[in-house]
């Protein structure tokens, strides 16, 4: 089988219609996937809607690629396979229509034999279309991988390898390989098929050969168990990989290869000892996570889902929700290797649509298909602990709703019986047109137009007296008993009483908020039928604009911010990758940080009525450095796990406050603005222990370029990240200055993304100029091919500085 990436030499453009006025098309513009059709659009101010999506306007775009076809593959079986494009994909071959998709997440395969040319060249067009039809920024286009595959009559299908450890252990490991082969020929076949079991090093642990005879258009399953010997297991603190290869041979002639990485481990989960891997308890430190990769927008770029995860990893996640759609191949591959369980979401949505032409539109009719692919893709790979079925799903509430939960789950069953199914269940959706009668009774305005979101941010504790409630008990009952784990979205009022109501239950927080985490990782320490939390969110994202901008009395309010706020603001890392203090936050909470960590309050928030949303941090920035406000006094937030903290302002103490779990973790301080260092002393037990410190950032800018990596592969797959700041000789950052910045790439390299953390930037990510915001930007470059990449980065004051990466030739090519 010859398996190629399919990424270059393609070309976009608006859709051209031929029954529109001459004129109207736009030139195609060359690209390589993967690609947002989107992000390089205007944004549209106006839109009195558009706060969801960022105000992106949607579209219809036209992909095309030209390619030729050898004559000798007329014997072969020609598959073009697609990972993602949004969405309602149309593909067509010399302009026959060849194939089509509904969802914009899940993956799907075209057989191109009847639409080639053979010897000739042929023309791939591929359509994706987004128009009001997510909550999000979903971008649009083919936003994920393309793949040729090229395979012999007799193959092994697509994701036909699947590969189970009914027994793990650490003296031995018993393992299960699957094989799917097709016969796509017109005569008996009779292959002989060699599986080799491979660990890390590449060496051979276990090898099986068996013979399988495939009658012409069937195909054959081929179970082989072999036994591991003294397995490195798989864990999120060892996450050992080991590699199955697949042989297919008739006679000595070798017709196809595959292979899959696995892990070998071993999945417990009850209501008394909580959820296990090989034996050990794992409590879930979890993030909830969009799929956008911020300044690429919503490109998965192999190695922008692999960062993301390495970060999440570093800020002391060891799990990743994604919302709510089908997490990208290598995303799942970066969490196979560096250790994240994943709960994978196939839904937002069944069959009652949140946006006018959403996925409720194609439910239906694709939910199989969907739930095939994501599982397919997905049942490999050890990282992944749970299928979720759907989120915040209206009719859960009632007996229809609960009919396709347990139609959902048993499909998924089906075809992993090795993984657990849960579902990310609001219970406000299944009570709320009692609560909209409720406020008509009450007289309140515009009842009828009250959203969960826009509840949700203003109930506060009510939200969890409502969920604790008898008629929600009811209401969750059926659903809830279609599932492994019973996802909870906002109702940690549960997690007590349902150890009692329901002894059996085990409870996973699937969508909590960031403000209470002290409270929940300790009702997640205390119950063991509570296995994790995953706060909303791990890493900011686009649209949805606002939903945790700080908000005070004195402005509007709403649940979603106005333009041009761009991203959520919601995240514990933002959408370039640089942590916010309440990350930090966490990590103490989490007990994984010993030392104290300073934030400082912007001085516009002091004074000022805060009636922020749950989902919202305070508008703190961990910097002591503040031009023009010398005297004026800030808010100075204190975090940590010990007894007490002292403050100290240039050597002399501002006194100490008591800190740790019973005091939330945190403190604070109203310090005058005093240029110098701001020191944080932790005390435990009565004696010093760790400190914190900001310092001011003195004397003459500095602008520096960071490379995440200095040398990288030349690849579609491949990015350099470019860190940019501006800072003082000892690399404190000048926070209170903005800069405009210039970035130029010489080399075989091109700027595939130029931003900065700012939420609320009217500046597009797709120029060659930013503004700093904190003194911080981003640039991504792509390597086009082999050599050295110079990315040099100017400011608007003259000041210019290099980061230099090089691109190697790929092993092999």
């Amino acid at each position: 089988m010859i398996r190629r990436q399919f990424c270059e030499g393609w070309t976009v453009r608006p859709k051209s219609n031929d029954f529109a006025e001459l004129g109207t098309s736009a030139p195609a513009v060359p690209v390589t996937l993967p690609h947002d059709a989107v992000i390089g659009t205007r944004r549209d101010a106006g839109a009195g809607d558009g706060a969801p999506t960022a105000f992106f306007r949607g579209g219809t775009w036209e992909y095309a690629k030209s390619f030729f076809v050898p004559e000798e593959w007329a014997a072969k079986r020609v598959r073009i396979e697609f990972e993602g494009v949004y969405r309602s994909a149309l593909v067509y071959l010399n302009d026959d229509l060849a194939g089509r998709w509904a969802s914009g997440y899940t993956g799907f395969c075209v057989a191109a034999d009847d639409f080639l040319r053979y010897g000739e060249e042929n023309v791939l067009r591929v359509e994706a279309r987004a128009h009001r039809d997510s909550r999000w920024y979903s971008g649009a286009g083919i936003h994920r991988p393309v793949h040729l595959i090229v395979a012999d009559p007799v193959h092994v299908a697509l994701d036909g390898v699947h590969v189970t450890t009914p027994d793990a252990g650490a003296d031995r490991a018993v393992v299960e390989v699957a094989t799917t082969i097709e016969n796509e020929g017109h005569r008996l076949r009779t292959v002989t098929v060699e599986t080799a079991l491979r660990d890390g090093a590449d060496r051979a642990v276990a090898v099986d050969r068996a013979p399988v005879s495939l009658r012409p258009g069937e195909d054959a399953v081929l179970r082989q168990r072999v036994t591991v010997p003294g397995p490195a297991l798989w864990s999120p603190d060892a996450p050992n990989l080991y590699r199955a290869a697949v042989t297919l041979r008739l006679g000595d002639e070798v017709v196809d290869e595959a292979g899959t990485a696995f892990g070998i481990r071993r999945l417990q989960l009850d209501a008394e000892r909580g959820f296990r891997i090989n034996g050990e308890a794992v409590d879930l430190r979890g993030a909830c996570v969009h799929h956008d990769n911020g300044v690429l927008g919503a490109a998965a770029i192999a190695r922008a889902d692999e960062r993301r995860v390495e970060l999440l990893k570093r800020a002391g996640f060891n799990a990743v929700r994604s919302a709510h759609n089908p997490m990208s191949r290598a995303m799942l591959d970066a969490c196979d290797r560096l250790g994240v369980l994943v709960m994978d979401e196939a839904f937002d949505m069944w069959t009652q649509s949140k946006s006018d032409f959403d996925y409720a539109l194609d439910f239906t009719d694709w939910w199989e298909r969907d739930i095939d692919a994501m599982v397919r893709k997905d049942r490999n790979h050890p990282s992944v602990f749970a299928y979720s079925i759907g989120n915040e799903i209206p009719e859960v509430g009632g007996p229809h709703g609960a009919i396709w939960a347990r139609r959902l789950a048993e499909r998924v069953r089906s075809l992993d019986g090795t993984r657990y199914v849960t579902s990310g269940v609001n219970a406000l959706l299944a009570v709320m047109a009692e609560l909209r009668a409720d406020l008509e009774r009450a007289g309140a305005e515009q009842a009828e137009g009250t959203g969960v979101n826009t509840f949700m941010a203003n109930a506060g504790e009510l939200l969890n007296r409502i969920g604790s409630s008898d008629l929600v008990t009811e209401r969750t009952a059926e659903v809830f008993a279609t599932l492994d784990i019973a996802g909870m979205n906002y109702l940690d009022g549960r997690y007590e009483t349902d150890r009692e109501l329901f002894p059996n239950r085990i409870i996973v927080g699937s969508e909590t908020f960031p403000t209470l985490i002290d409270r929940l990782w300790r009702l997640v320490r205390t119950y063991p039928h509570v296995i994790g939390d995953f706060t909303w969110t791990g890493w900011d994202y686009l649209g949805e604009v606002g939903v945790g901008r700080p908000q005070y009395a004195d402005e509007p309010g709403g649940f979603m911010g106005g333009y041009p706020w761009l991203t959520a603001w919601v995240g514990d890392i933002d959408i370039t990758g640089v942590r916010r203090p309440a990350s930090y936050y966490r990590e103490i909470v989490y007990g994984l940080r010993p030392e104290p960590y300073i934030a400082v309050q912007r001085p516009g928030s002091r004074g000022r009525d805060a009636v922020s949303s749950p989902w919202a941090w305070t508008d703190s920035v961990s910097t002591w450095t503040w031009p023009g406000h010398e005297g004026e006094p800030l808010t100075v937030e204190v975090y940590s796990d010990a007894d007490e903290v002292d403050l100290l302002l240039n050597g002399a103490s501002l006194g100490r406050r008591p800190t740790g779990e019973r005091h939330r973790y945190r403190t604070a301080f109203e310090v005058p603005f005093t240029p110098g260092r701001l020191t944080a002393v932790a005390y435990r037990d009565g004696a010093e222990a760790e400190r914190g410190e900001l310092r001011t950032a003195t004397g003459d800018v500095r602008l520096t370029a960071t490379a995440d990596r200095t040398v990288i592969t030349a690849g579609v797959d491949e990015l350099a990240f470019i860190d940019i700041a501006l800072v003082d000789a000892d690399g404190s950052v000048f926070t209170g200055t903005g800069r405009r910045v210039e970035v130029a790439v010489d080399g075989p390299g091109t700027l595939q993304g130029l931003g900065s953390g700012d939420p609320r930037t009217t500046e597009p990510f797709t120029g060659t100029a930013h503004r700093t915001y904190d003194g911080r930007a981003l640039a991504v470059v792509r390597p086009t091919g082999p050599g050295e990449i110079r990315v040099t980065v100017t400011d608007d004051t003259g000041l210019s500085t290099e980061a230099l990466v090089v691109a190697e030739k790929p092993a092999g090519g």
